[in-house]
């Protein structure tokens, strides 16, 4: 993967419990993100603390593991020139009341803390995340 042209979204629990999977992954795809990696995978509270590290030290820290590990994810490696700009730009504000019409969160999200999806916010962290959820044979670029 070269920096830049990848970045990772996760559908977290409240979307994928309500069906939006397909509908989430069709905006996706429509956008013209390329998707390169793709798994369900359920995470349990020490790997939901170890992924949301950098906000352990935040009041919402403890209720963001709980919900993450409250059912099932889906998780993606998106391809696409300024993949992580463009994606946070299609996803839309984390509360969904501030987010833009047309974007996910605004269309799919409960709260800002019940929130439909996840994109990565650097490409640093883009890497760190797929590395997270995806070994090198379960990537197709």
């Amino acid at each position: 993967m070269k920096k830049g042209t990848f970045t990772l979204t996760m559908i977290k629990p409240v979307a994928v419990k309500e069906h939006h999977v397909g509908d989430i992954l069709s905006h996706i795809e429509h956008a013209g993100f390329r998707i390169i990696a793709l798994k369900m995978t359920q995470m349990p509270k020490e790997k939901a603390e170890v992924f949301y590290e950098e906000h352990k030290d935040k009041p919402f820290f403890n209720e963001l593991v709980t919900f993450m590990k409250s059912g099932p994810v889906v998780a993606a490696i998106l391809e696409k020139e300024n993949a992580v700009a463009d994606f946070r730009k299609l996803i839309g504000s984390t509360d969904p009341v501030e987010a833009e019409e047309g974007t996910i969160r605004k269309m799919f999200a409960k709260s800002k803390t019940h929130n439909a999806i996840h994109g990565s916010d650097s490409d640093e962290n883009a890497m760190r995340e797929a590395w997270f959820f995806f070994s090198e044979m379960e990537q197709f670029s």
